[in-house]
C-alpha cells in the first residue's frame, strides 16, 4: 500500500505567507500548474488557498484579486495528514471532508501536499469499490 510519503517525497509545495495578495497566489499557481498553495507564517502551517477558493471566495464576491490578501480568504486550520498515511486515507478523508487538496506535515512543517490526481487508477479504484460497498451497506 502506497503512503503519501512516496507521493510528496520530492515535492517542493508552494507557500504564500498570509499577507501576500490573492493574485500573487493565483499567479504562482498558474505558473507552477498546480490548483493550491500553503499559507505558512515561519514555516508553519496556518492555511490554504486553493483555484476553487479564487473563483468562490473572490471573483463570485466582487473582491479585487489584488487588494484582498491570502489571510482575509484562506481556509484557516486545514486538515491535514501525516506522511506516513496511506493514499486510501487520503482518499476517503478528501471525500468525506469535501474537498480536493490536503497538505501533508511532518510535525508542523509542511512537506506537501496531495490532491486526487496524486493518486493512480488503482487506488482510486479500490477506494470507489470501499464507497460502494459502505453505500450499499446503508
Amino acid at each position: 500500500m502506497r503512503r503519501l510519503s512516496d507521493i510528496v517525497c520530492d515535492q517542493h509545495p508552494l507557500k504564500h505567507k498570509p499577507s501576500d495578495t490573492v493574485k500573487n497566489a493565483c499567479e504562482s499557481m498558474r505558473d507552477h500548474r498546480v490548483g493550491a498553495v500553503l499559507v505558512c507564517e515561519q514555516d508553519e502551517l496556518v492555511g490554504i488557498f486553493t483555484g476553487r477558493d479564487a473563483v468562490i471566495r473572490i471573483v463570485a464576491a466582487g473582491k479585487s484579486p489584488s487588494k484582498t490578501t491570502l489571510d482575509e480568504v484562506m481556509t484557516r486550520n486545514p486538515t491535514t495528514m501525516s506522511p506516513e498515511m496511506s493514499a486510501i486515507d487520503a482518499l476517503r478523508l478528501m471525500w468525506d471532508g469535501g474537498f480536493r487538496h490536503v497538505p501533508v506535515l511532518k510535525g508542523k512543517k509542511p512537506v506537501g501536499i496531495v490532491s486526487r490526481g496524486d493518486f493512480r487508477a488503482s487506488e482510486e479504484d479500490r477506494f470507489e469499490e470501499e464507497r460502494a460497498l459502505w453505500e450499499h451497506m446503508r
